[in-house]
């Protein structure tokens, strides 16, 4: 058997170097613990089991898309082969076949030396650390176990493009759409196929760049997150006078948003757009929102008549409530929102069609939807710290200021009633992870934030 990293096998996927951390006999093993996890978080015996398969446009994952089907056929699964396709698409899939479980061969955002696989459970219900990634590695280790089914499995090919499309179009009014002029950067990766000829159906007068998928991402990496990773879209919305900007990361299931100025639309801004929007649709619908979110959110959702609820972050935890409440929409900071007409999924489609309706109806500028939002609420994004000891900052942080709301639900969560902060540790480093907000202005945000940063780096 060959030596696995345990380093691979992370919070919400596994992830590491291609060839050195996970090569084909990795993935191979993979795919075949993967099938004894399913089979008993699903009580189906192995080869029952069927399982959604797609990967992305990275150099290697092709041939590792084919080790991870050959260990799930020598087990006995019955492989369902989408080929090469966007994450959330694999999710999709898994949803709407009712399958077993799924397995999608992708490093998402990170650069291309990487690889690494998202797996779900049915219901697409995300796998995690905490509840079968670290089951994988356990089964590894010790040894996969024999199975009568053993060789019996099966591979069905299939194209759900056309399918897909269709069911992302039915969550918007195509018809109010106007021809707005949109600049798109698909960072080499998957939304130009996956995202591209919905866009090309709704009439927009589209600029695409970076748009035909290339694993050697030869402008920039897919990680749009990253300030020097959209700068391009951003000065691009400004040189060609366009209305907005999206930028995709690589596996296509996050989107961002840059507004008719050529500013960045942060995440908590955008999931309030979002619950807005979905709320019209969905009258007292309830939304999540994660622990590191300004209150703009849960402000725009209960004035719309909503019910907002606070969450862990992380897509497992996410996709779990979302089921648990029946929560129609879920926003995370960091790009991640998730539908409950997708299968809880979460989706770099969903996001973007939605905006362009809410800004055809209302006959706005993206910069003035968020006008309000910016001006209220005054944000300081997630900045990181290295702390030796992270437990024993948390609990210093908590001590001074232990004349606030606390929260433990994800790190420790401090508010009072004009400014608020999260301080959460990292999964995998030594890092505090802190999001401050003020409502009074951005210098009391500033000076709010700096005297954490100085409490946390002590």
């Amino acid at each position: 058997m060959p030596q696995i990293s345990p380093g691979i096998f992370k919070a919400y996927d596994i992830r590491g170097i291609a060839g050195r951390d996970i090569d084909g006999d990795v993935a191979e093993l993979i795919g075949r613990a993967f099938a004894h996890v399913l089979s008993q978080l699903s009580g189906k015996p192995v080869g029952e089991l069927r399982v959604g398969l797609g990967r992305d446009m990275r150099l290697t994952a092709p041939a590792l898309s084919a080790r991870y089907i050959n260990g799930l056929v020598a087990e006995g699964v019955h492989v369902l082969d989408a080929g090469m396709v966007g994450t959330e698409m694999l999710y999709w899939l898994v949803g709407e076949r009712a399958l077993d479980g799924g397995l999608m061969c992708t490093a998402s955002h990170n650069p291309k030396a990487y690889t690494g696989a998202k797996l779900v459970r049915e219901g697409a219900l995300a796998l995690s650390g905490d509840e079968g990634i670290q089951d994988i590695r356990r089964l590894i280790e010790a040894g996969i176990p024999s199975t009568p089914a053993a060789g019996a499995g099966s591979v069905e090919e299939l194209d759900i493009y056309a399918p897909f499309h269709e069911a992302a179009l039915k969550l918007v009014d195509t018809s109010a759409i106007k021809p707005l002029k949109v600049v798109v950067d698909g960072g080499n990766g998957m939304a130009g196929p996956m995202v591209g000829p919905l866009l090309e159906r709704l009439g927009l007068d589209l600029v695409t760049a970076y748009w035909t998928p290339d694993g050697e991402f030869p402008d920039h990496e897919p990680n749009p997150l990253l300030p020097e990773n959209r700068a391009f879209v951003m000065e691009k919305v400004v040189s060609e006078g366009a209305d907005l900007g999206i930028a995709w990361d690589g596996d296509a299931d996050r989107c961002f948003f840059i507004d008719d100025t050529g500013a960045f639309v942060d995440g908590d801004f955008l999931t309030a757009l979002l619950a807005e929007a979905l709320l019209s649709k969905q009258p007292g619908a309830t939304v999540l929102y994660d622990v590191r979110a300004s209150r703009a959110v849960r402000d725009t959702v209960e004035a719309a008549g909503g019910t907002a609820l606070v969450n862990r972050v992380g897509h497992a935890f996410f996709k779990t409530r979302m089921r648990a409440t029946g929560a129609a929409f879920g926003g995370e900071v960091s790009g991640h929102y998730y539908f409950r007409q997708f299968y809880n999924a979460d989706s770099g489609t969903l996001p973007a069609l939605l905006i362009l309706e809410l800004l055809s109806q209302r006959g706005v500028k993206l910069s003035e939807l968020v006008t309000d939002l910016r001006s209220t609420y005054f944000i300081s994004g997630e900045i990181n710290s290295e702390v030796a000891d992270q437990q024993a900052k948390l609990a210093e942080i908590e001590a001074r200021f232990g004349d606030a709301e606390i929260s433990h639900l994800d790190g420790v969560s401090v508010g009072y009633p004009d400014w608020h902060f999260n301080v959460r540790p990292s999964n995998t480093e030594p890092l505090l992870r802190l999001c401050l907000e003020s409502l009074v202005s951005r210098e009391d945000m500033e000076r709010r934030r700096d005297e954490l940063l100085a409490l946390i780096r002590a």
